[in-house]
């Protein structure tokens, strides 16, 4: 960007937080990420809590089919990503899990 952002101009994100917290107060607490990269987005993010990102994702109405899968940590982390618009703003959810280590085969007890 050629020049710095001012806290107006990430005022979409914030009202749209604000309406989130009217609206879907009684929903799991995500961490938050508002930031000049993405001036018109606005993250909603939970860490080790993919009933969380659950409970958001349809409490949005965004289709199950429209979340996608990615994996990270060399493939301990499951990672799911939606998208939806919200009152003008970009909203991303991002649910991240742990993968249990698989279990040991032919391992004495």
């Amino acid at each position: 960007m050629s020049e710095a952002l001012t806290l107006d101009d990430l005022a979409v994100p914030l009202r749209v937080l604000r309406l989130l917290t009217g609206d879907f107060g009684h929903l799991p607490a995500p961490a938050v990420r508002v930031t000049t990269v993405w001036p018109d987005r606005l993250e909603l993010e939970f860490h080790d809590d993919l009933a969380g990102f659950e409970a958001w994702r349809d409490a949005l109405g965004i289709a199950p089919d429209a979340v996608t899968h990615t994996t990270q940590s060399a493939g301990r982390t499951r990672v799911l990503h939606a998208h939806t618009e919200y009152a003008g703003a970009r909203l991303a959810l991002v649910g991240y899990g742990r993968i249990p280590a698989p279990a040991a085969v032919g391992m004495a007890a």
